[in-house]
């Protein structure tokens, strides 16, 4: 059993957090607002820390996943932050989706401090959180990775190091990338279907078994087609997402012409009243 404190628990942190108390962990969790901590308490029986830095006090580890950069640096560097009261060799894990940049900062500001430090965002969705099934990329030091790893696992089916500080963040721009991709053409091909007056239930049955198959086609043709996006990965999200990877692509040199131009679409559906619903949403910007 480990000591561990778990910041933020919304959407994804609060059944992370969940699993590491029934994988037999001591947890103590903090969230900005009150209430929820206060209700994953009640139900997973953990305890709930005034501020960041009293529930890392004493922790072995402690995990993060907040909203942005600036949630980030708060809860991390800030007044009442994680690092101000975790001891020397512990872990500190970032579960966010978050600049490469901030994740290279908090690595070099953790070093300073003697703390283990992983950048270590998730993919899978709400889903995945709950069902213990995410797939997890981390970036860091192989001492913070060993760390890391066999608390991961309470939630996770896949957890790859993929580098050093940063590299999580990266590859996790990498993920989004793809999917933007695949969900362009899947709409693209949904729309052609549609027009083109074939049956749409058979066309996901032919395709859906060769080289055109993907996650997305498999989960989300069926729901594109009836026009529902009430679950799974919310657009206002992906489009932070989609910034995070166009910013650090000005930087390194890379050129993601598709990618921005499936942000700018994602952007009209945010304009149609769509920034809370699924990804898959991107299909209304296309006209049937």
């Amino acid at each position: 059993m480990a000591k561990l404190a778990f910041i933020g628990t919304g959407v994804m942190g609060a059944p992370m957090a969940g699993h590491l108390v029934s994988a037999g962990h001591q947890v103590t969790v903090y969230n900005r607002t009150r209430a929820k901590a206060e209700a994953w308490a009640g139900k997973h029986g953990g305890t709930v820390g005034d501020t960041p830095a009293a529930a890392a006090d004493g922790a072995d580890a402690v995990f993060a996943c907040v909203g942005n950069d600036n949630d980030l640096r708060q809860v991390t560097l800030g007044s009442d932050g994680v690092f101000g009261t975790l001891r020397e060799g512990a872990l500190f894990a970032d579960h966010t989706t978050v600049s490469a940049a901030i994740a290279r900062e908090l690595a070099e500001a953790g070093k300073a401090k003697g703390l283990l430090v992983l950048d270590a965002p998730v993919s899978g969705g709400q889903a995945g959180a709950e069902n213990g099934k995410l797939s997890i990329m981390c970036g860091g030091s192989a001492e913070a990775f060993a760390a890391a790893e066999p608390l991961m696992t309470a939630y996770a089916q896949r957890i790859v190091h993929v580098g050093e500080a940063g590299a999580g963040q990266t590859t996790k721009m990498v993920n989004q990338i793809c999917i933007a991709g695949v969900l362009g053409g899947l709409s693209e091909a949904l729309r052609f279907a549609q027009g083109a007056g074939l049956d749409l239930d058979k066309v996901l049955e032919a395709v859906s078994g060769g080289a055109a198959q993907s996650w997305q086609m498999v989960n989300r043709w069926p729901t594109m087609a009836r026009q529902e996006f009430d679950f799974g990965f919310a657009i206002d999200w992906m489009r932070k997402d989609l910034g995070l990877a166009l910013d650090e692509s000005r930087r390194n040199g890379a050129t993601l012409p598709v990618t921005a131009l499936i942000d700018q679409f994602y952007a009209e559906v945010q304009a149609m009243g769509g920034g809370r619903q699924d990804t898959s949403a991107l299909v209304r910007r296309i006209a049937k």
